[in-house]
């Protein structure tokens, strides 16, 4: 029976792996929000009791978190995947001779690994871009070894709340991403049979003088709207005046707040295939 997280609105991954593709170039110079998110997760590692052997970076982007890995873990094997190869030709070069980490272009929903064998899956924003997050879950359980350990970041659905509020006032067509919400990604944890989740939840925000300076780092990103079905048509100039306008009611102290729900998990593979779960998520904030 699938459940409401895995019916959201589907991702047309195509068009999210050509916005990607065409941001390679320029990601790493509007990063600034994806890296902070990084050196926190990174911290969060360091109360994990665990030196794991072989370890997946599972949306690794252009690798600034990949590179931090290499550091952090110096005798780990480190693999790489992400769906846009441009991405994953800068994460190749992350490291240093001798100790790059192993690229693998693929769909995280049907991860290139056997069973079993990585110790720890790093993930840093990359799930928002997941079809059907169960079936995600369902992979990363697999390739885990028994007590390995998923860590992950996410968007919550409060996610740009103020750029899917001025579009609003435009038309009835998304123009923001769907996003799930953190108590949702907890029960899909326990319901693929992941052991001890624990979830927790920081409310960020970003400042623009403009919302074009916002739209520009957004496309700057590959983070553009990739619902399937959108109209791929140009958005008129009266509409994106109108949608400006309506941004405007939330300037604050002469500047336009840009808001991001991000949700932190993490979760253990059962140490053995028969292990009898617990019933509950921790649920931190």
């Amino acid at each position: 029976m699938k459940t409401e997280v895995s019916r959201k609105p589907a991702i047309d991954k195509v068009r999210a792996r050509k916005s990607f593709s065409r941001a390679a170039e320029t990601y790493d110079d509007v990063a600034v929000l994806q890296r902070e998110i990084g050196e926190r997760m990174l911290r969060r590692m360091d109360f994990m009791k665990m030196q794991p052997r072989s370890i997946l970076d599972l949306g690794s982007g252009t690798g600034s978190q990949t590179g931090r890995l290499l550091k952090k873990y110096p005798r780990s094997r480190v693999y790489a995947l992400d769906f846009a190869l441009p991405m994953l030709r800068k994460t190749a070069a992350r490291g240093r001779w001798l100790k790059r980490p192993l690229c693998m272009c693929g769909d995280m929903e049907r991860l290139p690994l056997g069973n079993a064998s990585v110790d720890l899956i790093y993930s840093n924003l990359a799930f928002q871009w997941a079809n059907d997050l169960s079936a995600l879950f369902a992979e990363c359980l697999r390739i885990l070894k028994p007590g390995g350990l998923l860590m992950f970041s996410t968007f919550g659905p409060d996610t740009l709340k103020e750029l899917r509020s001025a579009w609003s006032m435009v038309d009835d067509l998304p123009h923001v991403s769907p996003f799930i919400d953190m108590h949702d990604i907890g029960d899909s944890l326990l319901q693929s049979r992941f052991a001890e989740p624990v979830m927790d939840v920081d409310q960020l925000r970003l400042t623009y003088e403009t919302v074009d300076q916002l739209m520009h780092d957004l496309k700057h990103l590959g983070a553009h709207n990739s619902v399937r079905g959108q109209s791929r048509g140009l958005t008129g100039r009266a509409r994106m005046q109108a949608m400006r306008k309506a941004y405007e009611e939330f300037r604050l102290q002469n500047l336009l707040p840009a808001s991001y729900e991000v949700v932190y998990g993490h979760a253990w593979a059962p140490q053995l295939p028969s292990a009898v779960l617990g019933t509950g998520v921790g649920i931190q904030g």
